[in-house]
């Protein structure tokens, strides 16, 4: 690899992992607010919360990756031109696909990670942030384990707490219990901890009493106790299998899911199209890449205006993936127009390839040159409206 090479990797690859960085951790915070009842009303502390929910971030680096890409080459390929390097290799008679070549090969590499991830990490972590999921809500403890609210856990059974401490023991502890066709117990305790052990998960309770009430006529009759032992085990609810979604999926599974899947043989389409989706993402990278340096990867000077470049190559980029997005929307259910995932991608790529290579020959593409400047023209009417001018006179 040649030096000049080695260079506009070394530069891509630090913007476009600070870029990655900030974007994913920006992305992933807005999504872990949506299970922010893990902590507010299932008992989760901060850590399990944190934990379960970067598990999801697999599936976020392959949606934010090409904007990664994206961000990087501008950046890099501005950064070029400003310092006048791209005019130097122009006119010292290098070819374009000096510069082009790195930002192919950094566009491959990205498109590795991104299909790598999206064909194996990003399904696992997805699977097992669903089985996580399903083993929280399951949890009798944390169910329970909500102060200052009367929980009912099965008909004729009510906890009540007034606080958790941080080493987990209950204070203030209420449990009515009226499952007994003839009497009603009512617990009361200062501190409880329920407690599992190897068969069974038992609600330890200690200082209180324990009222004992005839459901028919009969005096209610009180016993104070030291310690006393509450069974939970029979309250337990079998978690169950979790029932994954076709993005939850193995891409084996995807495949050739089983026989008596019964998810899978109700929805036939939609593990289809779940499959062609995560071979067709990484495309996005090798188009973005081209796009890009479609936009700047030419030589300019100092006089000619870049800022249109750059807001023409992240519209094209932008516009090219919500195209992509539009159609997973409509296949959604359908997979008989399952080429056009491949489609998107793969015409942005000819788009852009076709503009490099008429622009090498020595003219730039006249739909490229058109979308310039009729986006410069935008722009400065825009400028002269703020600024109280218009063209051809005066404010």
């Amino acid at each position: 690899m040649k030096t000049l090479e080695r260079y506009i990797i070394r530069r891509t690859a630090y913007a476009f992992t600070l870029t990655i960085l900030a974007m994913t951790g920006v992305v992933w915070a807005t999504q872990a607010l949506r299970q922010l009842d893990l902590v507010t009303s299932k008992g989760q502390t901060i850590v399990q919360f944190i934990g379960i929910t970067m598990l999801a971030l697999p599936f976020l680096v392959v949606i934010v990756a090409p904007f990664a890409l994206m961000i990087a080459l501008i950046l890099v390929l501005n950064a070029l031109s400003g310092d006048s390097e791209l005019i130097v290799i122009d006119a010292s008679g290098g070819s374009r696909f000096l510069v082009l070549k790195p930002v192919m090969i950094f566009s491959g590499l990205v498109l590795a990670l991104v299909a790598a991830f999206s064909i194996y990490v990003a399904p696992m972590g997805l699977a097992q942030l669903r089985t996580e999921v399903t083993r929280v809500r399951a949890d009798l403890v944390a169910n329970i384990v909500k102060p200052g609210r009367f929980i009912s856990v099965e008909d004729g059974l009510t906890f009540h707490i007034r606080n958790r401490s941080g080493k987990g023991t209950l204070d203030g502890l209420l449990l009515h219990d009226t499952r007994d066709e003839e009497t009603a117990f009512t617990y009361q305790a200062d501190t409880g901890n329920i407690i599992e052990t190897v068969d069974r998960t038992l609600l330890v309770m200690q200082n209180g009493t324990i009222q004992r009430r005839p459901k028919r006529d009969g005096d209610i009759s009180i016993v104070r106790f030291q310690s006393y032992a509450f069974d939970l085990s029979n309250l337990i609810p079998e978690a169950g299998e979790p029932v994954f979604k076709a993005s939850e999926r193995s891409t084996a599974n995807l495949l050739n899911p089983g026989r008596n899947d019964e998810y899978a043989l109700k929805n036939p389409d939609k593990l289809t199209t779940e499959l062609h989706e995560r071979f067709s993402q990484p495309l996005y990278c090798l188009a973005f890449g081209l796009i890009v340096f479609a936009f700047l990867g030419q030589a300019r000077t100092t006089r000619q205006s870049r800022s249109i470049a750059v807001l023409g190559a992240i519209c094209a980029c932008v516009l090219l993936r919500t195209a992509g997005f539009g159609v997973t929307a409509v296949l959604d259910g359908t997979s008989r127009l399952i080429w056009l995932l491949y489609a998107v991608p793969m015409a942005g790529t000819l788009l852009a390839s076709v503009s490099i290579f008429r622009n090498q020959r020595g003219g730039q593409s006249k739909w490229l040159v058109n979308l310039q400047l009729a986006l410069q023209d935008r722009i400065e009417a825009i400028g002269q409206r703020l600024s109280g001018h218009r063209p051809g006179g005066h404010a």
